[in-house]
């Protein structure tokens, strides 16, 4: 049943419809209540709403759903009734259809919660919410699914896998980007396909996201970056005010004009989201008319990605570095503190590898007699918030494999598969469901191979079953395997052979744990560089190293240009910038904005509470807290000279796009713990905020997102923060800031239908002649609209949300 779209788009272009919540405004919805509700209540006003959309010309209709997943229902009493808002509002739709080129597509929007690491909900509890609507939603008869407006890719990634999971008809996954081109957890494009496009999913996009002009440039992307069919539904331009109602500038001529240059770029589906009508759908199909799909066939490599950053290897591009050090195999310390649920070296080893160049980090937690499940679940969560290389997750247990698989919010390298019927029959199955790739060890039930015929024999049977599963060769990256020089020297030579054999056979690229070589041998890291470099001259595109060895990444670097691997020696001049020559050796030169410092060489307790807030290491910023004070600091001093400029530092790096969202919240998060553990000592001598403010999302609106960063960073920075929570009536809002005798009030919206609150509460302050400034900001609201309704200022972000109220306590 999900193949129907898929041979639809390679003749056709698809289009979708318009805003719901637009049209519901226009109809007299209340706002403050449930739109899903109508289903149920008005469902003639749902079902004209669709018909006007397939007149206009539209192919397919979505479901007024959006908000029809259990978190949000329950914010009105509605989570009970969730089976039948969803099916009752697939029937709605289906009542508008008239002919059989027509189609409904149910609606999920997103829940408003995070993923851990960045929230508290599971991924199994997430999956399993879209599961159940999405299963609603087909039972009542919808034909297709659209996951839209996320902009989280965790949520997505659980989101699309449910609805993939537990539905047979096909699943578009809608995303929605910010100025920057990322998504608010800061996910590019590129990113966002290479992690959705292997779980099962029909279709990918963008949806909101500011007007056709702002999404022009996504649909770009994802073309050049996909071969899945792209859905783009931008708002009907920016929002503006007038005569008191909040108004979406783009013309139908101009939403149809943007809409033939992205069918031209490769775009498969076309519609519209926020502050659109009818009139905007009619003027995309009938610019869109007769344009044959653009078909894209790209060949991809080995692509993996981690939530902000990809990853490819291919046999034309340079080889990687996989970092290996945060394994425990053979280094007692590391098993010591993985033992005892410690992270502090997995945390310092990934920053380092990461800044000494490796492109990907192994992460194995096989220590004996400890959870490995729940150590690999701690590891991936601290490393994913802490750095942007991607994954290998590096274990011989399934199960530890299905934890770490869960928790990454990107595509993951698997090591390992081997040619053992019970590897393959665990392994490749997981390899399939979460998308991922694979590392496929060339070696099976009669043990390691002697020749390369037979590693080449294993690898084969590896990818012809990989193949059954739907996981593509691609995807498979072969280990030939590196046995011992000492104890069996000739095997070295069968394993540079078998790396071009295997490359030229299967044509998947390849791998090696490097250090196997030097085994028992004096003097391992000369070993090492020498076949490091031999392998890499027969091909090899990835080696398992120690990227903290110099002379490893020279091998890798220099090996790269030689190949004629690294174009224009682009790659290696780059890395060579931060090495220091003399005559005698060469050396790292690590660049002074990088994260990693030695703890134990920094003396000054001010240093190492900035460098704790930097790294977000939450864990032992209470026992530093506790170091400074018995040293005789004052708690002042430690905040001021210590954790403030940490969060300062972090907020620099977040708006120069160095760091994003989960390491800001990261910061956040050690950033609170250290005000309780200041607390007693601040109350004692009764340390003076910076101002108040009074933080609400308006009236009808259930999404606290953005809100709660804000206040969260705001309260970092020394504000007094009074948050309301959401859905805050606007004569409360103003009677809370007189009662606390605030300087700020901060409003949010994410919502069109609920944006018209901020006006009339600025009104309301200007008519009580009230002191107290008002900022704005949200999903939906513009610095033109702040401006046009009279707000003392807008921030895009939380970060620009602290500056701009220390500038108005300051003016």
């Amino acid at each position: 049943m999900r193949n129907w779209l898929k041979e639809y788009l390679q003749k056709n272009i698809l289009i979708f419809d318009g805003a719901m919540g637009t049209q519901l405004q226009s109809k007299g919805f209340p706002t403050g209540a449930s739109p899903e509700s109508w289903n149920i209540e008005r469902p003639e006003v749902i079902t004209a709403i669709h018909r006007a959309y397939f007149e206009a010309g539209s192919n397919v209709v979505t479901t007024n759903t959006f908000g029809g997943n259990r978190i949000k229902l329950k914010e009105f009493g509605l989570e009970n009734q969730l089976e039948q808002i969803n099916m009752q509002a697939v029937q709605c739709a289906k009542a508008a259809i008239f002919n059989d080129s027509q189609w409904v597509a149910g609606s999920m929007g997103p829940t408003g919660k995070f993923v851990e690491p960045l929230g508290e909900i599971s991924f199994d509890e997430m999956y399993d919410i879209f599961r159940e609507q999405a299963q609603a939603l087909e039972k009542g008869g919808a034909d297709l699914l659209i996951i839209e407006t996320s902009g989280d890719i965790g949520e997505m990634r659980a989101a699309a896998l449910a609805a993939v999971e537990n539905t047979s008809i096909p699943v578009i996954a809608s995303l929605t980007f910010n100025e920057d081109l990322r998504t608010f957890t800061g996910t590019d494009p590129e990113s966002a396909a290479i992690i959705l496009e292997r779980i099962g999913i029909s279709a990918i996009g963008a949806n909101c996201s500011g007007g056709p002009k702002e999404l022009l440039e996504i649909g770009r992307l994802l073309a050049r970056n996909t071969n899945l069919p792209i859905i783009i539904q931008p708002n009907a331009g920016l929002p503006k005010l007038v005569d008191g109602q909040t108004v979406f500038d783009a013309t139908p001529d101009e939403m149809a004009k943007y809409a033939r240059e992205m069918v031209e770029l490769g775009v498969n589906i076309v519609g519209a989201c926020c502050g659109s009508s009818p009139d905007h759908i009619k003027a995309i199909a009938e610019a869109t008319i007769g344009i044959e799909p653009k078909q894209r066939q790209h060949q991809f490599g080995l692509r993996i990605a981690s939530r902000t950053k990809s990853v490819e290897i291919q046999a034309s591009k340079a080889p990687i570095a996989v970092g290996e050090r945060i394994n425990p195999t053979g280094r007692k310390a590391l098993s010591e503190e993985i033992r005892a649920g410690k992270m502090d070296m997995v945390r310092k080893e990934a920053i380092e590898q990461t800044e000494a160049g490796a492109a990907v980090l192994d992460v194995n937690m096989g220590v004996p007699k400890i959870d490995q499940i729940q150590a690999m679940k701690t590891a991936v969560n601290r490393i994913q918030t802490l750095v942007d290389t991607p994954l290998m997750l590096d274990s011989t247990d399934p199960k530890v494999l299905e934890a770490g698989l869960k928790q990454y919010h990107g595509k993951a390298l698997i090591n390992s598969v081997n040619g053992e019927e019970q590897s393959l029959l665990e392994v490749l199955p997981l390899v399939k469901r979460f998308g991922a790739s694979v590392v496929g060890l060339a070696l099976d039930d009669d043990g390691l191979p002697a020749t390369k015929e037979k590693r080449l024999e294993i690898a084969t049977k590896i990818v012809k079953r990989a193949q059954e599963h739907d996981i593509p060769a691609k995807d498979i990256i072969i280990d030939c395997l590196v046995l011992t020089a000492s104890a069996q020297p000739e095997a070295v030579q069968e394993t540079l052979q078998a790396i071009p054999l295997v490359k030229e056979q299967l044509g998947v690229t390849t791998i090696l744990g490097v250090s196997n070589v030097s085994f028992g041998l004096p003097k391992r890291p000369f070993i090492n560089r020498t076949f490091f470099s031999m392998a890499l001259g027969v091909g090899l595109d990835a080696g398992i190293i120690n990227p903290l060895d110099i002379n490893m990444m020279m091998a890798l670097k220099t090996s790269a240009v030689l190949a004629n691997r690294d174009p224009h020696a682009a790659e290696y001049i780059d890395w060579s910038q931060h090495l220091d020559e003399s005559a005698s050796e060469i050396s790292v030169q690590r660049p002074t904005d990088k994260q990693t410092k030695d703890i134990g060489q920094i003396s000054c307790i001010f240093e190492l509470l900035k460098h704790t807030v930097v790294t977000g290491d939450k864990e032992n910023v209470v026992a530093r807290i506790n170091d400074g004070l018995e040293q005789g600091h004052s708690a002042m001093d430690l905040l001021n000279k210590g954790l403030i400029p940490g969060i300062e530092e972090v907020g620099e790096k977040f708006g120069k796009g160095i760091y994003f969202l989960p390491q800001l919240m990261l910061a956040g998060e050690t950033m609170t713990a250290s005000f309780h553990a200041l607390e007693p000592e601040l109350n004692r001598i009764g340390s003076k905020k910076i101002g108040k403010v009074v933080m609400a999302t308006v009236k009808g609106d259930i999404h606290d997102i953005g809100k709660n960063i804000v206040s969260v960073l705001l309260a970092n920075h020394g504000f007094d923060v009074i948050d309301l929570g959401k859905n805050v009536d606007t004569e409360f809002i103003i009677q809370r800031a007189i009662e606390e005798q605030a300087d700020i009030i901060g409003l949010s919206a994410l919502m069109t239908t609920t944006m018209t609150r901020m006006p009339e509460l600025i009104d309301k302050i200007n008519e009580q002649k009230l002191q107290q400034k008002v900022i704005v900001g949200g999903a939906v609201v513009t610095s033109s609209y702040a401006k046009e309704i009279g707000a003392d200022g807008y921030s895009k972000d939380a970060v620009e949300a602290v500056s701009l109220c220390k500038r108005l306590i300051a003016e």
